[in-house]
């Protein structure tokens, strides 16, 4: 009997820049100087390069390389997120990254700030730090990137859906993901699938829907406007979606939730009505945060690696920091890969008479 074959997946953190180099058909001193920012490259090289590094899920670990450099650099993360599950999440992984880089990590919660409000607290802070970390949906405060630009500090904003010419981004996909979630229901047999929207300041937020708009559209389906819910990505804005879907005359088979949280809201409210989940009503999610595995069944969702993507943050931030002199600044759109991960919220749909 043959033996299994092992799989040759290899973790994140095992990829080496040699590796990287091979991909790219380059020497690793050239890899350095491309993700580092230093001496020339050709264009076409450096487009090589980064699509070895995108392709192999690379992330330069610039804190083992210029540890001196990252030595009393104080890093701000400004959060006012609504999902305590994805909070956590990106705690680890700045405190994770920050202990290793001997870098300090701040952390401020600004609080239903108006725009002027956010001005201020954005100029106090810039006196106070060398570099600042904005997660959604603070990652799109046009207010508190101008007064962070103007005080000459790095920015770095996780999980926008655009990319900004002023500041550093580190995301996902959203389009993508959310259309090859979509497919994923179509592919089960639901035609009629609900959909709780995210914050509708976010671009994110945006992203995920066209790319399930997209997706139905490209399967001959229509998009109903009464299957289409507006939540925040809070719990509560979840049931409270839910609820209308669940109610409506012919309700859906299947629902998307823009994040986790509302995914297992939409899943309370199934079992509150009496349904049965995954054989009533499928649910997804999206983010792949704890709250898509402490409910029952666990959610089928988009996993996005956000401890990876703080880990690449503060990676950024420190190169910024170390080109700050130079008049150089370090802008990257840093886009890393996401995958759907199914669990046991997805069936194949009902058969009504």
């Amino acid at each position: 009997m043959d033996k299994p074959k092992k799989s040759i997946r290899r973790k994140t953190s095992g990829v080496t820049i040699d590796e990287v180099a091979a991909r790219a058909g380059v020497s690793p001193m050239t890899v350095s100087r491309v993700i580092n920012d230093q001496g020339k490259v050709r264009d076409a090289t450096r487009e090589r390069v980064m699509r070895a590094v995108r392709e192999l899920d690379y992330t330069p670990n610039l804190a083992a390389s210029s540890l001196a450099a990252a030595q009393h650099t104080r890093i701000a993360l400004i959060y006012t997120n609504p999902s305590g599950a994805y909070l956590r999440e990106l705690l680890v992984g700045l405190l994770r990254v920050a202990s290793r880089a001997a870098v300090q990590l701040t952390i401020d919660y600004w609080e239903d700030l108006d725009a002027e409000s956010e001005r201020k607290a954005a100029r106090a802070l810039g006196s106070r730090v060398d570099g600042v970390i904005l997660p959604p949906p603070l990652c799109e405060s046009r207010a508190a990137v101008t007064e962070l630009i103007k005080a000459g500090i790095p920015v770095v904003a996780i999980a926008s859906g655009r990319f900004s010419d002023d500041i550093s981004c580190v995301r996902i996909d959203d389009f993508r993901a959310g259309k090859e979630m979509a497919e994923h229901l179509i592919q089960q047999g639901h035609t009629r699938i609900g959909f709780i929207r995210g914050r509708k300041d976010l671009s994110a937020s945006a992203r995920r829907y066209d790319g399930f708009v997209t997706a139905l559209h490209e399967a001959g389906l229509r998009v109903e406007s009464e299957l289409v819910q507006q939540g925040d990505y809070t719990y509560r804005s979840g049931l409270e979606a839910a609820e209308k879907l669940l109610a409506l005359r012919k309700p859906p088979s299947a629902i998307f939730a823009s994040n986790d949280d509302m995914g297992a809201a939409a899943i309370s409210v199934a079992h509150r009505r009496g349904l049965d989940v995954p054989r009533d009503l499928s649910v997804v999610g999206f983010d792949d945060t704890s709250a898509a595995t402490t409910v029952w069944p666990e959610l089928t969702t988009i996993h996005q690696p956000i401890a990876s993507m703080a880990d690449a943050a503060i990676d950024i931030l420190l190169r910024g920091i170390r080109r700050k002199n130079d008049g150089a600044p370090v802008l990257m759109d840093h886009v890393v890969p996401y995958r759907l991960v199914t669990r046991d919220s997805v069936a194949t749909p009902p058969k009504r008479l």
